[in-house]
């Protein structure tokens, strides 16, 4: 893999990480993905969503190191510090396209994926499309079409309507600055927190991906994501392979769609916790414990307990 050199982080935000090394990967034309990763062993891939970066998964990352895992977290494109595309560009078949050049950049054997979100659909739809020995853990997202008599959220609705949404999204810092409110513990995502969700979506010209990834979402059965969720769907229903769910019940946008993702993969083991829709910040320890589990499963790693101080 050529690797590239990354962009720059403030220096406040980079003492909020873990010691990741830093990498920028091509991943299309002109368009680069950037990766922090820390550890040797095991890959386990973790990607997150809208309106996110890989900063969320840092508690976990930290809960893993020293523990026979290379911890692999890519930015969705147009999120954190890779490559901003136009509006137009963001569409689930290129947004998986993307992330599947990065796993053939990255050569896995084999791996352990940790989804949420859009990265559940991105990185699974990735996974589909050349598919290797892996093992899944699942947070909050949704890895099928949506089932007949749906109705967007509130949410996606809003997203749909011309002007204010793109006033909302592009001017006001809307979703980010909402994050907390979609937590069990609003208190979760504030200050220096906020902060560093904020950070990489500061430029107004090219903070697109929000509001687009928002506009991902389907709002009839003729949406272009139709067919790609489609297909993440149908590969999870045949998955074998060692699984795990980690679910915020308190997650006002997917909380109630558990029961279905259990459906979806019935040998999943899962774990339910008072976390909301970002649980990564609230709950790291059991999704570290599922990644151990999910690897010994795998025939990789052991379950071991120890952990070190999760950074803020």
């Amino acid at each position: 893999m050529h690797e590239l050199p990354p962009p720059p982080l403030p220096s406040w935000l980079e003492a909020m990480l873990p010691p990741f090394r830093r990498y920028a990967v091509d991943v299309g034309a002109s368009v680069r993905m950037h990766v922090m990763e820390a550890g040797e062993g095991l890959p386990v891939v973790m990607v997150h969503g809208n309106p996110s970066w890989g900063f969320l998964y840092r508690k976990v990352a930290a809960e893993l190191a020293g523990q026979g895992f290379r911890v692999i977290i890519p930015d969705l494109v147009g999120l954190g510090y890779s490559s901003r595309v136009a509006d137009e560009d963001h569409t689930l078949e290129r947004h998986i396209g993307w992330m599947a050049k990065l796993y053939a950049e990255l050569a896995f054997e084999r791996a352990v994926f940790v989804v949420q979100d859009w990265g559940g659909p991105i990185g699974v739809g990735a996974l589909a499309a050349s598919p290797i020995p892996a093992g899944l853990v699942v947070l909050n997202t949704v890895l099928s079409p949506p089932r007949e008599g749906f109705r967007a959220t509130a949410f996606h609705r809003f997203a749909r309507v011309p002007l204010l949404s793109d006033f909302a999204f592009r001017t006001l810092d809307f979703p980010v600055r909402g994050m907390g409110l979609v937590q069990g513990d609003r208190a979760s995502v504030r200050g220096d927190v906020l902060r560093a969700y904020l950070e990489p979506l500061r430029d107004r010209q090219t903070n697109v991906a929000p509001l687009a990834l928002a506009r991902m979402v389907p709002n009839d059965f003729a949406h272009p994501s139709i067919p790609g969720l489609q297909r993440c769907h149908d590969f999870v229903r045949s998955f074998e392979g060692p699984a795990a769910i980690v679910w915020g019940d308190r997650d006002p946008i997917l909380g109630g769609v558990r029961s279905w993702m259990e459906k979806c993969i019935p040998h999943a083991s899962v774990t339910r916790t008072r976390a909301g829709h970002f649980l990564q910040e609230e709950v790291p320890v059991p999704i570290a414990a599922a990644v151990r589990d999910v690897a010994a499963k795998l025939g990789v790693g052991a379950p071991s307990r120890a952990s070190v101080a999760a950074p803020r």
